[in-house]
C-alpha cells in the first residue's frame, strides 16, 4: 500500500463526489447504498479507493478507534474554514449513521482497473463541428493572454457551483464559464493556439473548452482520481496522470482520443517496488517531451513524445514526490519532495539530477515561482508542514544554492512571482485567522514587508500576464476570488464564485507552459 500525500491540517477535510463506482463487493443493498453515498459525496477528496486525495482516507485502519459519534457529528457540522461543508439537512441520519459505519467497516480498495478502452469509451463530444465555431472571441478583450481561469470547487464539490469560470483580467470581470460537474481542479491552455483551455477536475474528467465562445466542446475520464495534466508545447498532446488508478495517459489534444498509457511503478529510493501515484506533469517550451513524477517511486519520467513515447527513467529524486516547476527556459525542472525536505534539480536535457536543496519542511511549490532579480534567477518555495520554523525558501536558480529561509506567518502552499511584479505572493493556510493572508516578500530585500486579510481562506495567488494585478482565491466563507494592484497592493475588484480555488493565467504559457515569468525566456529557443 502506497503513502498518500500529507496535506495542511487547513486542507485535509473535504467531501464532493465522484462519478463511477467501483471496489466494495456490496453483500447486501445497504452495503451497496452506503458504498454509493460514498462515492457521491466523500470520494472525490477521500478518495474512490478509500485512501485518501486531497482530504485523507477514510477506511477501517485510519479510523480505528475513532468515536462514531464524533465522526456523525463531523459529518453533520463538517469542519470550519477547511473544504468539508456540514452534511445535516443534506444527507438523513439514517444515512449519516449508515455511512459511518461503512467508512469504519471498509478497508482501502484495491488499485481499480481503468484502461485504454475505458477512456475512450469515456469520450463525450458536445460540438461535433468545430469549425462552426467563432473565428475569435465572442467578447471584448484586448488578448488572450488576459483570460484568468479560475477552479470553481462549488460547496459540495460538485453541482451548479461547480466550474471553471474566465476573467478579463484588465476589467476584473467574468467573461465566461464551463460547468465542470464536479470540483474543477487544474486549467492549463494550448500553447499553439489560443482559443484552448482544459480543464481536470477531482474526477479526473478533462473538458476541452474553446476560450472564444466560451463553451466545452468534448470531455474525457481519465481515472477516478488525481490532478496531473501537462499540454506539450506544440499543443498536440495531453498527459494525464491519476491516483487511482496508479497511470498515466497521453491523449490528443485535439480529439481526446487516448493515445498511450503508462503504469506507474518503479523502486522508489529504499529499494522497493511499489506503485504509485501520479504527481506533477508537466510539458516545457525546451523539447517535445513530458515530465512526470511517480510520487511514492521517487522518480521523474521524461516522456520523449515520438512513436511509441519512449521514456527515460530518472530515479532517486526523493521519498515523496509532488510538485514542480521549471526554470531556464524550460530545461531545469525543480520538483518537491515532502519527506525529505527537499527540492531535487534536473536538467531536462541531460536527464539529471543537478542537485538537491534545502527546502524547509514539506516543501510544495505550486504553479512555481521563478524570476530574475539583480542579475540571478531567484526560485521561491512555499512549504506546508506543521513546523517550529516556517519559512519560504529562496534558490539561487543559476548556481543551485540556498539564497535565504524567510522567515513568514504559517505554513504555505503556493507562491506567485512576475517580473514586472515587486513582491513574491505566499498564500498563509494555517488553520486559524492567519488562513485569511497572503503575505508579500519585497524580491530584492527578501523581507516580508505586508500581509494581506483578503476575506476568506486565502491561497493560490496568481499575477495577471503583465504584472499589474494580483489575484487570490478567497475561498471557504469567503467565495470569491479577490484583485489588488501590485504595486501599491490596494484591493481594486473582487469575482464571486462559490468555493474559489486554483488561479490559472492564460499569458504564462506566451512564455513558459507553467510556473515562469516572461524574463525567463531570455535565450530560450
Amino acid at each position: 500500500m502506497t503513502t498518500k500525500k500529507r496535506l495542511p491540517k487547513s486542507v485535509l477535510l473535504g467531501l464532493a463526489a465522484i462519478i463511477l463506482p467501483f471496489g466494495v463487493q456490496a453483500s447486501s443493498d445497504t452495503s451497496k447504498n452506503m458504498h454509493q453515498l460514498y462515492e457521491d459525496n466523500c470520494a472525490s477528496c477521500h478518495g474512490s479507493d478509500h485512501g485518501g486525495f486531497i482530504a485523507p482516507g477514510l477506511n477501517a485502519d485510519s479510523l480505528k478507534g475513532r468515536s462514531p459519534t464524533a465522526l456523525r457529528s463531523l459529518i453533520m457540522t463538517g469542519s470550519f474554514d477547511t473544504l468539508m461543508p456540514p452534511f445535516y439537512g443534506r444527507l438523513s441520519d439514517d444515512e449519516i449513521r449508515g455511512l459511518v459505519k461503512h467508512l469504519q467497516t471498509t478497508p482501502k480498495q484495491a488499485n481499480p482497473a481503468w484502461t485504454l478502452d475505458d477512456i475512450k469509451a469515456s469520450i463525450k463530444v458536445y460540438v461535433k463541428d468545430e469549425s462552426t465555431l467563432p473565428a475569435k472571441p465572442t467578447y471584448a478583450i484586448n488578448s488572450m493572454d488576459d483570460v484568468i481561469g479560475v477552479a470553481a470547487r462549488g460547496k459540495y464539490g460538485r453541482g451548479s457551483g461547480s466550474k471553471a469560470v474566465f476573467i478579463n483580467s484588465v476589467t476584473h470581470k467574468q467573461i465566461g464559464e464551463v460547468a465542470t460537474g464536479t470540483a474543477a481542479h487544474i486549467i492549463d491552455y494550448n500553447p499553439a493556439n489560443p482559443r484552448w483551455a482544459y480543464v481536470k477536475t477531482d474526477t479526473a474528467e478533462i473538458f476541452k473548452v474553446d476560450l472564444y465562445s466560451m463553451q466545452a466542446v468534448r470531455s474525457v475520464k481519465t481515472g477516478f482520481n488525481g490532478p496531473g495534466l501537462g499540454v506539450s508545447r506544440d499543443g498536440k498532446y495531453i498527459m494525464a496522470g491519476s491516483y487511482v488508478p496508479h497511470n498515466a495517459v497521453i491523449l490528443n489534444a485535439d480529439t481526446l482520443e487516448p493515445l498511450k498509457t503508462f503504469e506507474l511503478e518503479g523502486i522508489d529510493p529504499d529499494g522497493k517496488m511499489v506503485s504509485s501515484d501520479s504527481g506533477m506533469i508537466i510539458g516545457t517550451p525546451f523539447d517535445d517531451i513530458f515530465a512526470i513524477a511517480l510520487e511514492n517511486a521517487g522518480q521523474v519520467w521524461v516522456v520523449d513524445l515520438k512513436e511509441g513515447f519512449p521514456v527515460t527513467k530518472i530515479e532517486n529524486v526523493g521519498r515523496h514526490l509532488h510538485d514542480a516547476f521549471l526554470s531556464h527556459g524550460g530545461k531545469k525542472l525543480m520538483v518537491a519532495s515532502y519527506d525529505d525536505s527537499i527540492v531535487t534539480a534536473i536538467d531536462l536535457k541531460d536527464r539529471k539530477i543537478i542537485k538537491k536543496l534545502e527546502a524547509g519542511c514539506v516543501p510544495h511549490v505550486g504553479g512555481g515561482a521563478a524570476v530574475e532579480v539583480d542579475g540571478r534567477t531567484l526560485g521561491f518555495g512555499t512549504n506546508f508542514g506543521d513546523c517550529d520554523k516556517e519559512v519560504v525558501s529562496v534558490w539561487d536558480l543559476d548556481k543551485m544554492e540556498v539564497v535565504k529561509q524567510v522567515p513568514v506567518s504559517g505554513g504555505t502552499e503556493s507562491p506567485a512571482a512576475h517580473a514586472n511584479a515587486p513582491y513574491v505572493a505566499v498564500d498563509i493556510i494555517s488553520k486559524d485567522r492567519r488562513a485569511r493572508t497572503i503575505q508579500l516578500i519585497d524580491k530584492l530585500t527578501l523581507e516580508v514587508v505586508k500581509t494581506l486579510d483578503v476575506g476568506g481562506h486565502a491561497y493560490f495567488p496568481e499575477y495577471s500576464a503583465d504584472g499589474k494585478f494580483l489575484y487570490v482565491s478567497a475561498g471557504y466563507s469567503g467565495d470569491e476570488v479577490v484583485v489588488y494592484d501590485s504595486t501599491s497592493l490596494q484591493k481594486v475588484a473582487s469575482v464571486a464564485m462559490e468555493s474559489p480555488a486554483g488561479i490559472f493565467s492564460h499569458g504564462r504559457v506566451r512564455y513558459m507552459t507553467r510556473g515562469l515569468s516572461p524574463d525567463e525566456m531570455k535565450g530560450a529557443k
